[in-house]
């Protein structure tokens, strides 16, 4: 069985840790209007808007759905804890989403599983942001990726490591990633995939918890979920 919490704990992961290494946000007197989303000097992304961008059944393969998940449903909080790599210390600062003016403007949750196939399911967040943010977070989540590689905290051992991967048809830049937890007796390997459209990232989220990697984010799903970005 898949563990949503621990899904949106990845995907908030990502998120966090861009945040974290990416220079300030511009101010919303600065920040000129993403097309079609409002007019003027603030962005109108809105929580309508963004889910108006997240795949439904109708666009993917037979067999496939989609779930909407309701506000705070992903929500993740944990006591504070400190990583002994000091590098690797926003990938725990993750747990606590970041909010305000360095997070996104509006985010759609979903989950989104095939019937007859739990292990292919994936959680999805699309995240919205002011112009130019995107590309702050994405490359700071890079920046991450290439000095965290495994580190301890007080809760156990994880491991963190970037996956080779292309850049997905309708995607302007993408980075996959994973993250291993070795607390306890049960290893809980999970997978993501990072993709920016614009002012826009899709983070696609897979797990495995019966000690074998997490699968890739299928690739369908992946390409219908871009697609529907880019038509934007």
């Amino acid at each position: 069985m898949r563990s949503l919490p621990a899904l949106a704990a990845l995907g908030a992961l990502a998120l966090a840790v861009g945040c974290a290494t990416a220079p300030p946000a511009p101010s919303a007197d600065t920040a000129a209007a993403p097309p079609g989303f409002g007019t003027g000097a603030t962005p109108e992304y809105d929580a309508a808007a963004v889910r108006a961008l997240a795949v439904t059944d109708a666009d993917l393969a037979p067999g496939w759905h989609v779930t909407l998940m309701q506000p705070g449903q992903n929500d993740i909080s944990s006591p504070p804890e400190t990583a002994d790599v000091p590098a690797c210390q926003p990938v725990l600062d993750a747990l606590t989403p970041s909010k305000g003016a360095a997070g996104p403007l509006a985010e759609a949750d979903l989950d989104i599983a095939r019937a007859g196939d739990g292990p292919a399911a994936l959680y999805t967040a699309i995240l919205a942001f002011r112009p130019g943010r995107a590309v702050a977070v994405h490359t700071g989540l890079d920046r991450v990726l290439e000095h965290c590689r495994a580190f301890t905290s007080t809760a156990g051992r994880h491991r963190l490591a970037r996956v080779d991967t292309p850049t997905p048809e309708g995607a302007d830049a993408a980075t996959a990633f994973t993250l291993t937890d070795e607390t306890g007796g049960t290893t809980i390997a999970q997978r993501a995939l990072v993709a920016r459209s614009g002012d826009v990232l899709a983070v696609f989220t897979t797990l495995d918890a019966t000690g074998r990697p997490a699968p890739e984010p299928d690739r369908g799903v992946v390409r219908a979920q871009l697609a529907k970005l880019k038509a934007r």
